[in-house]
């Protein structure tokens, strides 16, 4: 099958708009979570602290985009200026890997690229806030709620902006969502669908109701902490449940033969992937699904546990999940376990649900092409021993092999294998 590579990179993110400014607050081990106002105390939430897009100007980042041409900012702006917010920060991700990919300069066949966005019931919040300004009288919905309210928008959105005439779906899998994007996307370049695929991890713009529900099933943390930025707490004793983030990753995809017909610098090479189920409707995650995921990921990327030298973990920080991660991880990594470094890039930039696979499969990739791992401010003492977790500092630590995990409510599981690259050619 086609080797796949990883061409682009986009992120918007608490900690940074842009893949420049998002590395560089990785290895500082910038925090994105804050304080946030009690506009929603009217609806009983007891939720205070969140990575939000604090000051997020769609306007002012699209103009502060430099080279890119006129008309394809142009067509940004109409398709995405008077769209929610998780649209705008889909098409602004999009825009910084296509760059990065060479794409508008060297363009690939636009009948052979296609377009796949991880998420569903993304603009939950847009749809509440219609309802409070219309619910007494419809009439004044507008006309374009009618598109804006489907995921599928941002597929639409997506293929016109960048005239992408290939395959394009959304796919959902609850927290798995962007790690389920980038699977299928291997998929469609393996098999030869598409030579190039644009893969968007999309931002949850939640309502109140959502984050309500999360809150009372004991799911969101944040409680015992009084300080924001030590809030999150993967894998640390005090660990209390996940801390709500908004962002959105993007990444390109391409054949080995399409990125050396462009003349396109891979960053990285996925050289396996993976998802499974657990046949569990519910929230609780399951060890053998966890562990068997990873297997099948270093399977079909003809590697051993041993080979695998950085740990990217779902890491959410509630008790449930961080001790059932590490419990599958020690099954699987065995007698390598104590030489692989395990971090959880939710420390930073909280749990961002349906872009989160994305945006760490982004972390991930920029750690291993800059020799670094970021580090994980908040863990003061470790859940697990004999573990090799990233603490309070970053370190330089050059490493060629890679794998990112991300689950989801009702029993989905993924993993993929990064590999550095290096050109044998």
């Amino acid at each position: 099958m086609n080797r796949v590579l990883v061409t682009g990179l986009g992120v918007v993110s608490s900690i940074g708009l842009g893949p420049e400014a998002f590395r560089a607050a990785l290895k500082a081990g910038k925090s994105g979570i804050r304080s946030i106002s009690q506009q929603d105390s009217e609806h009983g939430l007891r939720i205070n602290i969140a990575a939000l897009l604090n000051d997020f100007d769609f306007n002012r980042e699209i103009e502060a985009l430099d080279g890119l041409p006129q008309e394809l900012l142009e067509r940004a702006m109409v398709v995405a200026r008077r769209a929610p917010l998780s649209i705008q920060a889909s098409t602004l991700s999009a825009l910084q890997a296509w760059k990065q990919a060479g794409l508008m300069t060297r363009p690939a066949d636009p009948l052979r690229t296609g377009v796949i966005v991880g998420g569903h019931n993304i603009s939950q919040r847009y749809a509440y806030e219609m309802h409070e300004a219309h619910g007494e009288n419809l009439d004044y919905i507008p006309p374009n709620y009618g598109l804006q309210f489907m995921d599928s928008t941002q597929v639409g959105v997506l293929s016109e902006l960048f005239q992408i005439r290939g395959e394009g779906f959304t796919v959902g899998g609850a927290s798995a969502s962007g790690n389920v994007g980038l699977v299928q996307g291997c998929r469609m370049i393996q098999w030869g669908v598409v030579d190039v695929c644009l893969v968007v991890g999309a931002l949850s713009d939640v309502s109140p109701m959502e984050l309500k529900a999360w809150d009372n099933m004991g799911a969101m943390g944040g409680k015992m902490i009084q300080c924001p930025e030590s809030a999150c707490r993967p894998f640390d004793q005090q660990h209390d449940g996940f801390i709500y983030g908004q962002g959105c990753g993007c990444l390109i995809l391409e054949s080995e033969a399409s990125a050396r017909s462009r003349s396109a610098q891979p960053l990285a090479e996925i050289a396996g992937a993976a998802m499974c189920l657990d046949g569990n409707r519910l929230s609780n995650p399951s060890r053998e699904g966890e562990a068997r995921v990873m297997a099948q990921a270093l399977t079909r990327a003809c590697m051993l546990p041993s080979d695998v030298q950085y740990l990217n973990t779902h890491g959410t920080a509630s008790v449930l999940g961080d001790d059932i991660e590490l419990a599958a991880i020690a099954d699987v990594f065995s007698e390598s376990v104590s030489q692989l470094w395990i971090n959880s890039t939710k420390s930073l930039i909280g749990h961002c649900i349906y872009a989160a696979g994305a945006i760490e499969a982004v972390a991930t990739i920029m750690q291993l092409n800059h020799g670094f791992v970021h580090p994980n401010p908040n863990l003061d003492n470790p859940i697990g021993d004999g573990l090799r977790f990233v603490g309070k500092e970053s370190q330089l630590v050059e490493f060629d092999i890679a794998q990112s995990n991300s689950f989801g409510f009702g029993g989905f599981n993924t993993s993929i294998v990064f590999k550095r690259w290096h050109d044998v050619a």
